[in-house]
């Protein structure tokens, strides 16, 4: 890869925002990240970085890249300052500019992921230039991953490849400069109920599939009931874990008796609420509440889920951050990538200089008085970490 120079920090922003990069569990919308991975790369490679880059496999156009400078990159040492190069898709017509030109107005950067969470490469790279000609005695790391915003495929690949290396991570997702130590986990889940069609006369014609369906969303009910009285943690603004019942769908007439029908739903678990467990017990659940003749329960997860994620609050990384950003770290409510570093072994927290209320909005924007407290705690943890 040909040697570049590194722009400024704004321009470094503007050519990221200007390299679409959307995920989406549409096909239609649903693109790669290769294009602004090379990029970074070729910034990252002219500062001295060794870089490697991670197709997803069989999706060539997603990539992760790992960019390390100084100690040994295989070490479990150092620090990592990781981030995903996707953004969700924008709402056609509510912005007031392209969404994919950075646009300067109101002490903010306006553009699709400024906020979440493209605008924190640059801090990133800016304070890493500070350590390029220092002697790193543990490596620094940026990471870029794909597909945070709909499959976690990204960061499940760098599972699988036990990669990157390291003791300590940052995730620049947007708390508003607060450390994050802790949020919930998501598992999105479907039952399909089949039954047998008829006239509506007489039910000895067929099964409905709603009726089955109406003792499944009791069980669910139920099942929510019991694990918010077991399950708390006052560490949340909803200390319980939640079902939501999201859709449903079914029937054709009101004097049919219903075939088919299915129900999506979500479950946001606390830490220490495996998924896998959860998927068992939702299971055995569902298929006993609707058991009954001729009718079928298909029940299937939408996506694999994310599991939740918590951070010992007594971890060097989780007090340095503290005292750097003056409060204690908290948690959130949305997901990130964090769990997936964590089975790496890599203690982590989650902080970034956006702020989740612009995440996935029309006229995204990151605030200008953010970007030298940010590059300044990044320089900080690097200092701390590395040298």
């Amino acid at each position: 890869m040909a040697t570049v120079r590194v722009p400024e920090l704004k321009e470094q922003l503007r050519q990221l925002i200007a390299c679409p990069s959307i995920s989406s569990t549409d096909p239609a919308l649903d693109m790669g990240n290769r294009p602004l991975v090379e990029l970074l790369a070729a910034w990252l490679e002219s500062l001295g970085f060794g870089v490697a880059l991670m197709p997803l496999e069989g999706s060539p156009h997603k990539v992760n890249m790992i960019a390390t400078l100084g100690g040994c990159a295989d070490s479990h040492s150092g620090l990592v300052l990781s981030g995903h190069t996707d953004t969700v898709p924008f709402d056609q017509g509510r912005w007031q500019s392209d969404p994919f030109t950075l646009q300067e107005r109101d002490n903010r950067f306006y553009g699709l992921g400024t906020s979440d969470m493209k605008g924190f490469f640059p801090l990133a790279i800016e304070a890493a230039k500070t350590f390029v000609d220092q002697p790193l005695r543990q490596p620094l790391t940026i990471l870029a991953t794909a597909d945070e915003e709909t499959s976690m495929a990204g960061a499940r690949a760098l599972v699988a490849a036990g990669r990157p290396r390291a003791r300590y991570a940052v995730i620049g997702e947007p708390t508003g400069l607060r450390p994050v130590r802790m949020h919930k986990g998501v598992m999105m889940e479907a039952v399909r109920i089949t039954g047998r069609s008829g006239h509506s006369s007489d039910p000895n014609l067929g099964a409905s599939a709603l009726e089955a369906m109406h003792t499944v969303i009791d069980a669910l009910l139920a099942l929510r009931e019991e694990w918010q009285q077991k399950y708390q943690h006052r560490g949340f603004a909803v200390p319980v874990p939640t079902l939501n019942l999201g859709c449903i769908h079914g029937g054709d007439n009101p004097n049919r008796i219903c075939a088919a029908t299915e129900l999506q739903f979500d479950v946001r678990p606390l830490p220490g609420m495996p998924l896998a467990e959860l998927r068992a017990e939702l299971g055995k659940r569902i298929q006993a509440s609707g058991a009954r003749s001729g009718i079928h329960i298909e029940i299937r997860s939408l996506f694999p889920g994310t599991e939740p994620f918590e951070q010992d609050a007594h971890s060097d990384l989780v007090k340095a951050a503290e005292t750097l950003c003056g409060q204690g770290a908290d948690s959130v409510a949305f997901g990130t990538e964090a769990p997936y570093l964590k089975r790496l072994n890599i203690d982590t927290i989650v902080l970034g200089p956006g702020d989740i209320d612009q995440a996935h909005q029309p006229d995204e924007y990151l605030g200008l008085e953010r970007i030298v407290p940010m590059t300044e705690i990044l320089r900080s943890l690097i200092a701390r970490f590395c040298l």
